[in-house]
C-alpha cells in the first residue's frame, strides 16, 4: 500500500479565482475531498467527476461532525493510504482549526502538507478595494474570533483591541458584535469609529454595510445579512469614501439607510 498524503487546502474566501495553483493541483490530484461549509459552491465545482467527497461542514451550535471524528476520519484515509484535499474556508491556520488537525496527522505518523489560501481579511478587504494598513491611519492589523469556545463569555484584550491605530477584522462575529462594540467604546475606541460589514465576500451575491461602533449592533440586526460575514473596525474604512464606492453590495447599505 502507498503511504497516505493529506494536504490541508486553504480554499479561499470563496472566488475559485483567489486560488493558489497548488490549491488548485492538490484539488484535481485527490483522491477524497474533505471540506467545509465555507467553501464555496464555485470552488468544489472544480473536484473531478468520480472523486470521492466528504462534507465535515459545521454550522453555530450545530456540528454533525465534531471535530475530533473530522481529526480521525483524515487520520483513517492517510493510513487507507489515500491522497487527501482537505479544503478549509480562507486559510487552514487562520480560524480554521488546521492546527489541530494537523498535530493530529503529525501525531499519527500521517504525512500531510499545508497550502495556504487567501483569507477573509484580505479576500474581502480586497473586493472593496480597502486597505486593511494604511500609512497615517493604521500601524497595526489584528484579526480575532467574535466568539469562544462552548459559547463561554468574551474574555480579549479589550484595552489592546481598542488602539486607535489598529486595524481590527472581526471573524465570525454576526451574534456578539453588539457586545464587542460596547467593550471597544467602554475601553477608550471613539463610538464614531468606522465598521464595514462585509457578506459572503468575493461571492456574486456579495453585500456589505458601513456602519460605526455606537451603531453597528443595531444596523446589523436591521440589514439582515447572509453569513458568513465579516466586520473591519478601524480608520481605514473611511478610505472607502476617497477610493470609490462601486455598484457591487451597496443593496445592503441602501437598506439599512432606508430603516
Amino acid at each position: 500500500m502507498h503511504p497516505g498524503m493529506v494536504f490541508l487546502v486553504g480554499a479561499g474566501p470563496g472566488d475559485p479565482d483567489l486560488l493558489t495553483l497548488k490549491a488548485l493541483r492538490a484539488i484535481e490530484t485527490a483522491d477524497v475531498v474533505v471540506f467545509d461549509r465555507l467553501v464555496s459552491e464555485a470552488v468544489l465545482a472544480l473536484v473531478p467527476k468520480g472523486t470521492a467527497r466528504i462534507d465535515v461542514g459545521k454550522q453555530p451550535r450545530h456540528h454533525p461532525m465534531p471535530q475530533e471524528e473530522i481529526n480521525r476520519t483524515l487520520v483513517a484515509l492517510g493510513r487507507a493510504g489515500r491522497c487527501v484535499a482537505r479544503l478549509k474556508g480562507g486559510d487552514p491556520f487562520v480560524f480554521g482549526r488546521g492546527g489541530e488537525e494537523a498535530l493530529a496527522l503529525a501525531q499519527a505518523g500521517i504525512a500531510f502538507e499545508v497550502v495556504p489560501g487567501i483569507t477573509s481579511a484580505q479576500g474581502c478587504a480586497a473586493a472593496l478595494r480597502l486597505p486593511l494598513t494604511h500609512r497615517g491611519l493604521a500601524t497595526g492589523l489584528r484579526f480575532l474570533t467574535g466568539h469562544c469556545r462552548a459559547d463561554a463569555a468574551l474574555d480579549f484584550d479589550w484595552q489592546g483591541l481598542a488602539d486607535p491605530r489598529t486595524t481590527l477584522v472581526v471573524y465570525m462575529g454576526h451574534a456578539n458584535i453588539r457586545e464587542i462594540a460596547a467593550e471597544m467604546i467602554a475601553h477608550g475606541r471613539p463610538a464614531s469609529t468606522p465598521v464595514l460589514v462585509v457578506s459572503r465576500g468575493t461571492l456574486a451575491d456579495q453585500r456589505h454595510l458601513t456602519s460605526t461602533l455606537a451603531a453597528i449592533g443595531s444596523d446589523i440586526a436591521r440589514a439582515a445579512l447572509p453569513t458568513p460575514a465579516l466586520f473591519i473596525i478601524g480608520e481605514v474604512v473611511s478610505l472607502r469614501e476617497t477610493l470609490g464606492a462601486d455598484s457591487h453590495g451597496e443593496t445592503a447599505q441602501r437598506t439599512a439607510a432606508n430603516h
